[in-house]
């Protein structure tokens, strides 16, 4: 009696038992997603890829309707991307107080807040460069006296007084708690914090940098005081000030205590103008400084 074999109820896995069909391992082709920033950069070539991150982290991008903010979310090739870049700055009625003014220089009495340039090639708010060319930079959260330029000429006059030390400027700070000594001169050279590449802190591997301070009042929790600076170093009075173990009020980076503005005020700028005028332009001190007091 011959044997026949069994018999299959699937067509398909009698095949593959007679080797006439081979199982594959590999599991079927998925869809690439690629980066939402990526594919702009693809659509939008008139912008660059920081730009365009900076777009979708502000709430300008859409994708098939839905606002996206995140630049590294991947999606499908095809989805729909809308891009609506609002003409309008977000302070775009800020008008700084004008200090002195003729046909070279512009001096303003810059607030808390505004920036000093625009970061990258899109900036969706005002600059200080929207005012005239700039000769030298306050942080966003410093107020005071700023001078601009009005031509290049000027502009390259007025930076070498700067990176000569010929350009003297004055501070005013409300620090937390009271330095022990009422009046002294720092020096203490500074780098930058590898930890935390966007700041810096004391290293004496760093730049030379040089601050007089002086205090001029104090109650048993804060003091104002009077800074000067002879070097102009990034972020050099808050770093110093963190260093003496008295950071300045409101100071979101080196500082713990909050407020509602970093307490540090450019008061006087003494620089010399085109044609051999020695000026000193003055800001006064903000009530809210005398107000911590």
């Amino acid at each position: 009696m011959i044997r026949t074999g069994k018999k299959f109820s699937k067509p398909e896995m009698s095949r593959v038992i007679n080797g006439d069909t081979v199982i594959s391992d590999a599991e079927p082709e998925k869809e690439e997603k690629i980066r939402l920033d990526v594919m702009m950069a693809n659509i939008y070539k008139s912008y660059n890829r920081s730009t365009l991150q900076k777009f979708i982290k502000n709430g300008f991008v859409k994708v098939d309707g839905e606002t996206v903010l995140k630049p590294n979310l991947k999606f499908k090739d095809g989805v729909k991307i809308d891009l609506n870049v609002p003409e309008t700055m977000k302070n775009a009625d800020v008008k700084p107080e004008v200090i002195f003014e003729d046909e070279n220089v512009l001096v303003l009495n810059k607030p808390a807040g505004l920036l000093s340039m625009a970061k990258g090639e899109y900036c969706p708010e005002k600059t200080l460069e929207d005012f005239g060319l700039l000769v030298h930079r306050l942080d966003r959260d410093t107020s005071g006296v700023v001078i601009l330029a009005k031509n290049p000429e000027t502009q390259t006059m007025l930076r070498r007084q700067f990176q000569d030390r010929k350009a003297h400027k004055t501070y005013f700070a409300v620090l937390t708690g009271v330095p022990k000594l009422k009046e002294a001169r720092l020096d203490l050279p500074i780098a930058r914090d590898l930890k935390r590449p966007t700041t810096f802190r004391v290293d004496p591997r760093g730049k030379e940098s040089e601050t007089f301070y002086k205090v001029l009042k104090f109650d048993d929790k804060h003091a104002l005081v009077e800074l000067k600076p002879t070097s102009g170093r990034t972020h050099q009075l808050r770093v110093h000030m963190k260093y003496l173990e008295h950071p300045i009020l409101g100071d979101t980076v080196y500082g713990e205590e909050k407020a509602d503005r970093l307490f540090l005020h450019a008061g006087k700028l003494e620089i010399t103008l085109p044609g051999g005028d020695r000026r000193t332009f003055e800001s006064p001190l903000p009530k809210e400084f005398m107000d911590v007091f």
